[in-house]
């Protein structure tokens, strides 16, 4: 079994910062690339930005200069530091890893279940 579990988000005014972390638990054998996503009320959900295993980042364009992506190999965990919030970041944050279990060796994509964030203007 294998989970994606995310905390670390919040209600913030606008200019101020937040860092949701994305822990993966479970029979893990390696952890490929993890990304995030946000979904806006209304709205699709849409790409923010992913880290390889070895620490390459790419971020869209709405982001980009403001948000960083960083992991913890050693404790399965990832991190995207939020800076500069604007009322349009407010969406429900989530996280998206490719996964290889221990066991089976098969290779899965898995998604946390979700952090919201706020930014108030």
């Amino acid at each position: 079994q294998v989970q994606l579990v995310e905390s670390g988000g919040g209600l913030v005014q606008a200019g101020g910062s937040l860092r949701p972390s994305c822990v993966a638990c479970g029979s893990i054998l390696m952890i490929n690339v993890i990304g995030w996503y946000r979904q806006a009320p209304g709205k699709q959900r849409e790409f923010v930005a992913e880290i390889t295993t070895y620490g390459s980042t790419n971020y869209a364009d709405s982001v980009k200069g403001r948000f960083t992506s960083s992991r913890d190999n050693d404790k399965d965990t990832v991190y995207l530091k939020m800076n500069s919030l604007k009322p349009e970041d407010s969406a429900v944050y989530y996280c998206n890893a490719q996964i290889e279990e221990r066991w089976t060796l098969l290779t899965r994509a898995y998604w946390g279940q979700g952090t919201q964030v706020t930014v108030s203007s």
